[in-house]
């Protein structure tokens, strides 16, 4: 499944350039009755930078990307998560509203994940515990390195 859907989203957003190893997804059990156990997750960066503006369509095509995997019981077989890496910041985009989501439209909110604090990635009080490892971290961490990296390429 990680293969089709790396390949619908290169297509979409052009190449990876950082690739998470598959990861166990156990940090928490909300998703087991829908996808089942055992679950894994890869995380990617793509390569070409985008402006934040309207950037959280983005969710709205992954739920497009959904459905059009579903099984034919039209459960899930895959679930997407878009955001983006400032340098401030790790924003993850969702459909579920709460406290801490702000509206961005069309039924996305957008939530500050990580915050990026005395050269560290922080969490808080709402931040998933999966990416409060040392292994997202370090995900997080190489994904805004190279942001930065982009940008000041893109000023000289």
């Amino acid at each position: 499944m990680f293969d089709e859907v790396r390949r619908i989203l290169t297509r979409a957003w052009g190449p990876v350039d950082i690739e998470s190893p598959l990861l166990d997804f156990t940090h928490t059990r909300y998703y087991e009755e829908e996808f089942g156990p055992c679950l894994k997750r890869r995380l990617w960066s793509f390569r070409d930078l985008r402006s934040r503006e309207g950037l959280y369509r983005l969710k709205l095509f992954t739920g497009c990307v959904e459905r059009r995997l579903s099984s034919a019981d039209n459960k899930r077989t895959i679930n997407i998560d878009p955001g983006y890496v400032s340098h401030s910041k790790l924003v993850l985009f969702t459909t579920k509203d709460y406290s801490h989501r702000l509206y961005q439209g069309q039924g996305i909110y957008a939530e500050v994940t990580l915050k990026y604090e005395e050269k560290n990635l922080v969490p808080f009080p709402w931040t998933y515990p999966d990416y409060q490892t040392k292994e997202y971290g370090d995900f997080f961490d190489r994904v805004r390195r190279r942001f930065v990296e982009q940008v000041k390429e893109r000023e000289a």
